[in-house]
């Protein structure tokens, strides 16, 4: 079964539940897929649902601070509610262990001393950690290690 099948699936099962909140954020998803389908002209593979997915959840967590700022709590808790909604449909995440072993992993592929060879390796890892990993937090750690 496909990432898109089963968030439909996860869709009816809300309905039947009457999990209002639940289905909200799964429908708002298959929108996103299925604009992004429109735009693209092409059915949405694993990966592209993934990349959905992740951009959803940023979107999500930028709201949530400005939300924070403002002193919205009733909007925080519904954003945080789609975010967990949401992150069931990333794969399983890295632990720090295997995110530090990745970044050493690609610093000794891209032969990277300093900090002018950030972009080699971070497109290495981009590949490799895509919603496995928060990009930011492996961005961070790679510019420490190159620095350093």
């Amino acid at each position: 079964m496909s990432l898109k099948e089963r968030i439909t699936e996860d869709m009816k099962a809300a309905m039947r539940a009457r999990q209002a909140e639940r289905l909200s954020a799964i429908r708002m998803l298959l929108a996103a897929i299925k604009q992004r389908e429109v735009d693209s002209r092409a059915e949405a593979d694993d990966a592209a649902v993934v990349a959905i997915v992740e951009k959803l959840i940023k979107q999500r967590r930028d709201s949530i601070a400005q939300f924070e700022a403002g002193g919205r709590s009733d909007l925080v808790a519904r954003e945080g509610a789609e975010v967990k909604v949401l992150a069931e449909y990333l794969p399983q995440q890295m632990s720090e262990a295997q995110v530090g072993a990745a970044i050493e992993a690609a610093i000794a592929e891209a032969g990277a001393t300093g900090p002018a060879a950030m972009g080699k390796v971070m497109g290495l890892l981009k590949a490799r950690l895509a919603g496995r990993a928060d990009i930011g937090r492996v961005s961070a750690e790679v510019r420490k290690r190159l620095a350093g």
